[in-house]
């Protein structure tokens, strides 16, 4: 079962988005879908935010309903599925985010973060997973050198 990636932000409302690291970004909230795990991961500057009571504040009344789309999105699909899925509310640097970095295409890794590779290099986007697999374009990269590679 491929899981969903949602991301919430002030941009606009939530979209489906690539299930890859390019698509953790500090300014968002990502809601995965992975039928048996519900998550919810909030990026560092909303993580930030938070912990400086933004969200609490009457002047910052977008902050508040950012944070509670996804919670109220979450919240229904818990509702309609069984068995009912594992939810996981977690944080940018948290321990429980490793149910999101588990899942994602590793596009941008520690080997790639720093230039060269596929990742962007230093000025990239998307967070850093650390894993020692191979993104799916370095696989399909040498899944096509397989193939028209000359085994005489």
């Amino acid at each position: 079962i491929q899981p969903y990636l949602y991301s919430y932000s002030f941009d606009g409302p939530a979209e489906a988005v690539l299930l890859d690291s390019c698509s953790i970004k500090p300014d968002r909230i990502l809601l995965m879908d992975a039928y048996f795990q519900i998550v919810i991961y909030h990026g560092d500057t909303i993580k930030k935010w938070m912990d400086k009571g933004y969200h609490e504040s009457p002047e910052h009344e977008n902050f508040r309903q950012l944070l509670a789309q996804p919670v109220e999105d979450a919240q229904e699909i818990l509702a309609a599925r069984f068995p009912m899925p594992r939810y996981v509310d977690c944080v940018h640097g948290d321990s429980q985010s490793r149910f999101l970095f588990a899942k994602v295409n590793p596009s941008q890794t520690h080997n790639s973060a720093y230039g060269g590779g596929y990742g962007g290099g230093p000025g990239g986007t998307g967070a850093s997973v650390l894993t020692e697999d191979v993104s799916l374009q370095v696989f399909m990269d040498h899944l096509k050198k397989l193939a028209v590679a000359n085994n005489s």
